[in-house]
């Protein structure tokens, strides 16, 4: 009989391999009979659409979830790993979809906190001297003494990676790590991440739906497919589109929906004179002028933690100016939900999880907080009817593609893609929209999704909606945008056309150049 080792924490790269795993939800099987294997020192991609699979399978990994079927080999040993504590002490770290940083917390802090070993009195002159030496490797600088709730979506994914980079870890599983980063940081983590794996300190899953990525930095590759094993091979030996064939079982038709040539319409949204501060008191935005026409896309580019997510805030209502006025068709606008519905003022925020929803609570429920106080929702001025909400939000999910187990589900249990599905459904999907904010609206998610949601923002724009896009992705902003404006320091530097766009004068100018 073969003895097992004893866990002792690696100090060197493993291979790591699934055998036959199998999850269930229930009746609904999330995971049937997966195998993978990630050869010690190589950079792996796991590929599929959202709702494909691929964060119930790394959870498994992690200890989150327990398959009900098959193995997990750690350096070619059966291992049982009931939590993430145990994945720890194999080595493996994680970084997730989802932030797990403590807002009140300072970056530092939450470094610290990461450690299992973090003693209950800490040396914090010994702690911050280990820290700003790890720093100094670390492949993008960040401010120790910052709150975590003042960091940006970009800012606060740099810090998740920065964790499991200071925790040691040997196996590191990447959940959509370069989502909120522009392209020049994206290359700058993974090209770092890359090198680690190349020089024997690392072996890398990586979730990503970015091909770029996948033949920029990766070695093979693990596609999932409604929850079933759809394909692997080496990424030198595959095309773009042998992968996306294996993602979405044959060909599809891409929906393509054009740019109406129309005369620019009147004021939709008018930003005059705007100011705001962050969440410690300094100022955020400074004098920002800005109109958004009916019938028109303004894109917002910038590097994460510039103004945006305060600029948002502030036009969902969510935060408070300190100068100027928004205007909404003609007239003084503050975010109220009388004024949300008389206006058609919808938003699409980025972490929609956290912005735009309550994860307890399911699915129809949460599509129905624009109306569920309004007829067909109630009766009598106060009954609510629950059978019209679920009749409503089923409709809905059909039409949007939103992939769940039934209206019923709580919305946390859906895929960050499916979340943001559902939040579409809800903004758009009654088509009384006059103005839309757009906040990173594809923020994790699959080119498939990628496509619907560009396709009925475009549709938006074509049917006469003020349409503002505030994102980190260039590419999106150039696909979409009548006009670009370029955020830098809480002021717009910048404007240009995409017609008349260069990426060389974009790209400094997102710098601060």
């Amino acid at each position: 009989m073969m003895t097992i080792p004893p866990v002792v924490r690696p100090a060197k790269p493993f291979d790591l391999e699934l055998v036959k795993v199998t999850k269930r939800f229930g009746s609904f099987v999330a995971n049937d009979q997966i195998s993978l294997k990630v050869p010690a020192g190589t950079f792996h991609a796991l590929l599929g659409e959202n709702g494909a699979g691929k964060s119930t399978l790394v959870k498994c990994i992690m200890g989150f979830h327990q398959a009900e079927e098959g193995d997990i080999l750690v350096h070619g040993h059966s291992r049982e790993i009931n939590s993430p504590y145990d994945a720890y002490q194999f080595g493996i770290g994680m970084v997730y979809q989802h932030f797990t940083l403590v807002p009140a917390m300072t970056v530092a802090e939450n470094l610290v906190l990461s450690r299992p070993d973090t003693p209950g009195i800490i040396n914090w002159k010994d702690e911050m001297a280990r820290l700003r030496e790890f720093m100094q490797t670390a492949p993008f600088k960040m401010d120790l003494d910052t709150p975590a709730s003042e960091l940006a979506a970009g800012q606060k994914q740099k810090v998740e990676i920065l964790k499991q980079l200071y925790l040691d870890s040997k196996f590191l599983i990447l959940d959509e790590p370069t989502s909120v980063l522009t392209p020049s940081e994206a290359d700058e983590v993974l090209g770092l991440i890359r090198d680690k794996v190349k020089a024997g300190d690392l072996s890398v899953l990586l979730i990503t739906h970015k091909f770029r990525e996948v033949f920029g930095f990766c070695d093979e590759i693990t596609v999932l497919r409604r929850g079933q094993f759809a394909g692997h091979g080496l990424v030198k030996d595959l095309t773009a589109d042998d992968m996306a064939a294996m993602m979405m079982g044959g060909q599809r038709e891409t929906k393509i929906v054009p740019k109406a040539v129309r005369e620019r319409g009147p004021a939709g949204l008018e930003i005059k004179g705007l100011c705001a501060n962050k969440d410690n008191g300094v100022p955020a935005l400074t004098n920002l002028n800005l109109t958004v026409h009916e019938g028109e896309v303004v894109g917002i580019a910038g590097v994460s933690g510039n103004g945006q997510r305060e600029l948002v805030e502030v036009l969902a209502g969510q935060r408070p100016a300190t100068g100027g006025e928004l205007v909404v068709h003609g007239a003084s606008y503050h975010g109220t939900r009388a004024e949300t519905a008389e206006h058609g003022f919808f938003l699409l925020p980025e972490e929609p999880l956290r912005n735009a929803c309550v994860p307890q609570m399911s699915v129809a429920e949460n599509i129905a907080f624009r109306s569920f106080d309004r007829p067909p929702m109630t009766r009598a001025g106060c009954l609510v009817s629950r059978a019209a909400i679920r009749s409503f939000a089923q409709d809905l999910i059909t039409r949007f593609s939103v992939k769940t187990r039934s209206p019923e589900t709580p919305i946390g249990d859906l895929s960050g893609g499916n979340v943001q599905r559902a939040v579409l459904a809800r903004e758009l999907g009654p088509g009384t929209a006059r103005v839309l904010i757009a906040a990173n609206p594809c923020f994790g998610l699959d080119f498939a999704a990628v496509e619907s949601i560009h396709g009925q923002i475009t549709e938006a724009r074509n049917r006469g909606v003020a349409v503002l896009l505030v994102s980190e992705d260039l590419d999106e902003l150039l696909a979409l945008a009548d006009r670009l404006l370029v955020i830098s320091h809480g002021e717009f530097v910048y404007e240009t056309t995409p017609a008349q766009a260069d990426i060389k004068t974009i790209g400094h100018h997102m710098a601060g150049h």
